[in-house]
């Protein structure tokens, strides 16, 4: 598969304000993937899911938040050649830090996996703060 293959997820069909290409035609069954480009001064929602997710910075500097299980948030600094981990039902966002320039992730999850046994949930809360996120979805916790 190359890059032109992927498939771009139209605007508005996920709460993620940032640009989404999934390699939807690879014939996987447990993991999906994404090229997803934050733009310059931008982030993604803030959100939590059933699955695990692996981030390779393929561009660009930033910041995520990201929940610590039984623990207040973790704030991790990454650049271009860096992974970033979320864990399952994990409040996290990430922030582009580059007012000149996007951030391009390979993401990688395995909501394909989860999917074949049912266990599909995402919560996205918007472009709000963990406090706010939590709070939001306090009968979810």
């Amino acid at each position: 598969m190359h890059d032109e293959d992927l498939v771009e997820l139209p605007a508005g069909s996920v709460p993620n304000p940032t640009t989404l290409r999934v390699a939807g035609t690879l014939p996987t069954t447990t993991f999906e993937l994404f090229r997803q480009v934050i733009p310059a001064d931008g982030s993604s929602d803030m959100q939590r899911h059933y699955h695990e997710t692996v981030h390779f910075v393929l561009a660009g500097d930033g910041h995520s938040e990201i929940e610590v299980p039984g623990g207040p948030e973790e704030v991790v600094f990454w650049t271009a050649g860096s992974f970033i981990y979320t864990p399952p039902w994990a409040w996290h966002r990430h922030y582009n830090d580059s007012g000149a320039h996007p951030v391009e992730f390979l993401t990688i999850e395995n909501s394909r996996l989860l999917g074949q046994f049912g266990l599909i949930r995402r919560q996205s809360a918007g472009l709000v703060n963990m406090t706010e996120a939590r709070e939001k979805f306090l009968e979810d916790a």
